[in-house]
């Protein structure tokens, strides 16, 4: 099954806030199996569902076994939307 899933992290208390969300979106791209499209809001990952989580898994136990502080807000869509593609607003 392909799903979608949306990731966004937010460091609490990091020296360097951006160098943390940069690690944490590096880390998901050398992640098999996986299309990936960050913006400034989030990241987005389409795979298979057994890659998707595995990336979301590895890159949250390292991030959050960093000692800082951190929040990861991750939705999961069991469709394999087109994220690389702007969608269209009209019916």
């Amino acid at each position: 099954m392909k799903i979608t899933a949306e990731l966004s992290l937010y460091p609490l208390e990091s020296e360097d806030t951006m160098a943390c969300i940069r690690e944490f979106i590096h880390d998901l791209q050398r992640q098999p199996g996986l299309e990936l499209v960050t913006n400034q809001m989030s990241t987005q990952l389409r795979g298979d569902i057994r890659d998707v989580q595995n990336a979301v898994n590895t890159c949250m136990r390292k991030v959050m076994g960093s000692g800082e502080p951190v929040v990861l807000v991750a939705k999961f869509l069991n469709m394999d939307l087109p994220i690389a593609a702007v969608p269209a607003l009209t019916s």
